[in-house]
């Protein structure tokens, strides 16, 4: 790392002095930004190149917001400018007079040449004015309706009109005179950060004045319970990967398929973040670039409150570090002690079910969802003790089946799964599993044995027999028949036990089996 003089730039919003020549891999690291690697980062070389692609302002009042959008053109170049470098001065004003055809808002001072000229305007026109023809009486005119009128407008331009009104008319004839002027803020939109954007190779060096965004922070929806589950579902180690990209939304689309009852509707904001709860895709997340309508088949999930850049720029196939607060409460696979520690430090009472030893896995807790938790101020957790649990990997080579088996065990959306025996004989070193009807339609043959099936491995039977969709785990080799009692043609080989095969040996039909999943980055 280079040790120059120190520079002044942003981290996820907050001041950073980083030694000139720091890369922004350097930057993350001293920063201890939140940053999970494999993940892009956004880099935005300045505040003013935000500022110089932003279009749209909000005007804040006490009646409501009104929305302008900027003309784009050589002639009103100057006066956009101006606006730009001075709209925080106009804020602290009030509406200065009302008419039946405008609406004026300032003073501040100017540079401006008045123009002595008599200029037709049309409704929604926003226009700087030189009131008296005095740069000190600098204002800005909102036109309620079509007239012809002298304004003292800045000589040169197009009649001193700079901007349009796309949003807020009701609240325009709603202002009186001494109305505050509550603020004026731009509108951050995909185009103004993607117009703005640098590179994002961690070895880029950094410059004074960067932009630096590492994370997305989620707030999640207090409304919608179960569909917030479903998105920290969604989000592995804190990454969540990209699967579509349009102007408007971005997909995430690993839980398609899983059904959650809709919850919360709400109009798709830019920054809302929500799920799909009905028709062809239910089950899909999406972050919204740009405002969207409100659709009753999307729930509201949550709403990005930092690091909406990384969405803005994100491409299929990326993955973005994210974050949420309140953060899930996630208490399966600590054990019976660590749950209890965990839930002391939130404030929330916590009571022991099943085995109640400190070293006992907490394999179920009551309530599910996090949102829940945080309003009972209470959670129950079933222990089991380690050596009734068992490990397991699924392979990529049958998606299909690991998909069904992840989605009707609970792995899908939580780390122990659960399978109900349908028939054990541990005297043939043999146990099967409830499957289900529905979910296995379309269990195509895939990862199927040729010579042998190995001790422990996971298989499901195919759509080639009758007894679809049935699971089964053999404990010693086989070259005879797959582990639900079917020809190798039948059997799809979907995983392995990797850890505690002794345990199976001690279930009953009817019994349940929990696994947990372990990955390759593990």
């Amino acid at each position: 790392m280079k040790r120059g003089k120190p520079m002044l730039i942003k981290i996820n919003g907050e001041d950073v002095d980083i030694p000139e020549g720091s890369t922004i891999k350097d930057a993350i690291e001293l920063s201890n930004a939140p940053y999970k690697k494999g993940s892009i980062v956004c880099l935005i070389k300045g505040e003013s190149e935000i500022q110089s692609n932003v279009l749209k302002y909000k005007i804040k009042t006490p009646k409501g917001s009104i929305l302008i959008e900027l003309e784009v053109s050589e002639k009103s170049k100057p006066l956009t400018d101006f606006f730009k470098e001075n709209y925080s001065l106009f804020s602290s004003n009030n509406v200065r007079w009302e008419t039946s055809n405008e609406v004026a808002i300032g003073p501040v001072e100017s540079n401006f040449e008045p123009s002595h000229d008599e200029f037709r305007y049309f409704d929604n026109d926003v226009l700087i004015s030189l009131s008296g023809f005095s740069k000190e009486a600098t204002h800005i005119i909102f036109v309620k309706d079509d007239h012809s009128n002298v304004y003292g407008v800045p000589k040169y331009s197009d009649r001193g009109v700079f901007a349009r009104i796309i949003g807020g008319r009701r609240t325009l004839f709603s202002l009186t005179d001494d109305d505050e002027i509550l603020s004026i803020e731009p509108v951050i939109e995909r185009s103004t950060v993607t117009d703005s954007t640098g590179g994002s190779n961690l070895e880029e060096v950094l410059e004074e004045g960067n932009q630096l965004f590492t994370y997305a922070l989620l707030e999640p929806n207090a409304k919608s319970p179960a569909s917030v589950e479903h998105l920290f579902s969604l989000i592995r180690n804190n990454k969540i990967q990209v699967d579509f990209e349009s102007n408007s939304f971005l997909g995430f689309y690993e839980l398609n398929g899983l059904t959650k009852d809709a919850e919360e509707i709400s109009e798709r904001k830019r920054g809302t973040v929500t799920l799909r709860s009905e028709g062809n895709g239910k089950g899909r997340v999406y972050v919204y670039r740009e405002d969207r309508v409100r659709a009753e088949t999307h729930t509201n999930l949550a709403t990005v409150k930092q690091g909406m850049e990384l969405f803005d720029t994100a491409k299929k196939g990326d993955f973005i570090t994210v974050l949420s607060d309140p953060e899930r409460i996630m208490l399966m696979m600590l054990t019976q002690k660590e749950a209890e520690e965990k839930m002391q430090s939130l404030g929330i009472k916590h009571v022991r079910d099943g085995n109640l030893d400190d070293d006992a896995i907490v394999v179920i807790q009551t309530p599910e969802n996090t949102i829940d938790i945080l309003e009972n101020k209470e959670v129950t957790t079933f222990g089991l003790a380690s050596d009734e649990l068992v490990k397991i990997k699924l392979t990529d080579k049958a998606p299909r089946t690991r998909w069904y088996l992840e989605k009707i065990s609970g792995l899908a959306e939580k780390p122990v799964g659960t399978l109900k025996v349908y028939f054990a004989v541990p005297d043939m070193n043999m146990f099967m599993f409830n499957g289900d009807t529905d979910e296995s339609k379309g269990l195509i043959p895939e990862n199927i044995p040729t010579d042998i099936v190995k001790a422990g491995e996971i298989a499901v039977t195919n759509m080639s027999r009758k007894n679809l969709g049935l699971i089964g785990i053999r404990t010693i080799d086989t070259d005879e028949f797959g582990p639900t009692g079917e020809a190798f043609s039948a059997t799809n080989i979907v995983g392995e036990v990797v850890g505690n095969i002794e345990g199976l040996n001690k279930l009953k039909d009817g019994s349940t089996l929990y696994i947990y999943e372990v990955y390759d980055e593990e």
